[in-house]
Order: structure tokens, then C-alpha cells, then sequence
């Protein structure tokens, strides 16, 4: 009882899974992906083991229209089930039982497909097709603007409750957890799609904090301070930002400034001047720069 796009970036490879249901946790049914292999998106009265058992025949070379064909074909409640499938290659396999509760159906493009079932209009699986194919951005992007489209339409007939994203890479990973670019969900929420994208802009935050920590590595200051910086300017409610980049300005001499975030965190739930007072100990500040900045 949900409605979801599975698609594949045809310029990086990447792909991904997104999904919004008035159901509990509907990410931890629904959304399933590997990189390089493909992602699944699993639901109506939903099997979740399509999910890992579609990775494993895409992992071993079949097609997603295979794949998808070959689990249906001995599933006795097949026409119960609403199933999408896109490979590495960019195939992509869609199934829409005839049992499905209305309105339910499905559009399936070149490289995504968009599904829904138990929708309050049957103009749901195409708003989503032509708002995926329009938007910009990446594909964690074009995803979001699919479902806010589905819900734009009437959405589930039901409301709404949960939702998920999951982004996975173009290539192969040592492990499926390697791969995977993004995986968010909202396990119960009001606004379920509006939380989602809220998620998103924190983790591409701390994806920045994790990009300046690769420059510092590397003894790039500037690009490391950038980084820093854009991360505490996109959430600048978030203390843990503020402290290490006052932190990392401190190593590199700008006492003022560091002392001026580090003032921002003292008043915050936590003990930063007491993690401040511990960093010596691993390397991570020098005690006379503690001295002076306390």
C-alpha cells in the first residue's frame, strides 16, 4: 500500500530506491539495493524476500526482467504482490498484480520505473515518471521530486506515515554496506517526505565534515576549511559541526575564531569543554592550544 520509483543514473551509474507509504517502517520492507547489482523496490501485500533474492540472481548475471520473472513465476500470490526491479546495466522490470487494491499501477521508462498501489488516483505512477524525468539535480534529487509529485496527485489513499531513500553505487563493492551512497528512513512521522529531505541535507552536511576531514589528512587546509564551513552553514544548529571546526581552526592558529565557536557549544546539551580538555591525550589538539583557548 505504497507508492515508490526505482531508477538507475545513467551518467554515474548510481542507483537507487525511494519510497513513502502510510505503513510503520516501510523502508525496512520495501527498499533494497546493492552496488553494482541493482536495487528492488518490494510492495502491495508486499514479500520483502524479492529483495535480497532478486540481488542475489542480478549478482549472479541475470537481468532484472529476468530476475523478476523468475521469483514471480513461483510465487503463488503473485497477483497480490507490486514488485520493480532496475539492474546495473539499466534494465528495468516492473509487476503489477491484478489483485492489487486500487488505483495501482505502474510507468515504466527507459532507466526507472515508477508503481503505487491503494492510491486515491490512478495519475500517481505517471506524475511521478514525468517529475523524475524533469528534475534536476542528482539522483537522490530526482527521487525526492518523484514522490513529492505522488503526493502532490493525492498520494496514498490512507495518508501518510513513513518513507525511505536508499542510493547505492555504479560499480561493486567488497561488501553491500561499502557501496551504498545514502540510505535514509522515517520510520513514523506527520510529514514523513518532508523529514526525508530534511535527513538528506544533514547527511550531505556530514558528508562535507567527512570530506574536510580527508583534506586535513592530506594537510590541505583551505579545502578542509571550506568543507567545514559549508557543513556548519547547511546545519548550523548542529553543535558536533561547530566544535571541530572551531577544533581545526585552532590547529591551524586561528585562535580568535575557534574561541568564538567554541563559545557557541558551551551553552549546548553535552560537555564540549570537558571533551576540549581530553583531546591532548590522543593527539588531537595540543595542550597549550587547550590552555589558551579555555
Amino acid at each position: 500500500m505504497t507508492y515508490s520509483i526505482v531508477a538507475r543514473d545513467a551518467e554515474t551509474g548510481q542507483m537507487g530506491v525511494a519510497v513513502q507509504s502510510h505503513w510503520f517502517s516501510t523502508g525496512s520492507v520495501v527498499t533494497w539495493g546493492e552496488a553494482g547489482v541493482g536495487v528492488v523496490a518490494t510492495q502491495a501485500f508486499a514479500d520483502p524476500s524479492y529483495g535480497p533474492l532478486g540481488l542475489d540472481l542480478m549478482r549472479g548475471g541475470r537481468s532484472a526482467t529476468d530476475a523478476l520473472q523468475a521469483l514471480t513465476s513461483i510465487d503463488a500470490q503473485a497477483e497480490r504482490r507490486q514488485v520493480a526491479m532496475v539492474d546495473a546495466n539499466g534494465v528495468v522490470a516492473t509487476h503489477t498484480g491484478a489483485s492489487c487494491l486500487g488505483a495501482a499501477g505502474h510507468h515504466a521508462g527507459e532507466t526507472f520505473s515508477t508503481q503505487a498501489n491503494m492510491m486515491l488516483r490512478d495519475t500517481v505512477w505517471d506524475a511521478m515518471a514525468a517529475a523524475f524525468q524533469r528534475a534536476g539535480g542528482d539522483l537522490t534529487d530526482r527521487l525526492l521530486e518523484a514522490l513529492d509529485a505522488a503526493e502532490a496527485e493525492g498520494g496514498d489513499i490512507r495518508g501518510r506515515q513513513s518513507a525511505a531513500i536508499l542510493v547505492v553505487g555504479g560499480d561493486r563493492a567488497p561488501h553491500a554496506a561499502a557501496g551504498r551512497v545514502l540510505e535514509l528512513r522515517v520510520e513514523d512521522h506527520a510529514e514523513p517526505l518532508t523529514e526525508l529531505r530534511r535527513l538528506v541535507e544533514v547527511k550531505r552536511a556530514y558528508d562535507r565534515m567527512n570530506d574536510g576531514d580527508g583534506h586535513l589528512a592530506r594537510e590541505d587546509f583551505d579545502a578542509a576549511a571550506r568543507c567545514y564551513e559549508q557543513a556548519q552553514v547547511a546545519v548550523p544548529e548542529n553543535v558536533e559541526f561547530t566544535f571541530w571546526r572551531a577544533v581545526m581552526l585552532a590547529n591551524f592558529g586561528r585562535l580568535d575564531e575557534a574561541r568564538a565557536f567554541l563559545e557557541r557549544t558551551y551553552d549546548a546539551p553535552g560537555e564540549w569543554a570537558e571533551l576540549l580538555r581530553r583531546l591532548p591525550s590522543v593527539g588531537l589538539l595540543a595542550e597549550e592550544l587547550v590552555e589558551k583557548l579555555t
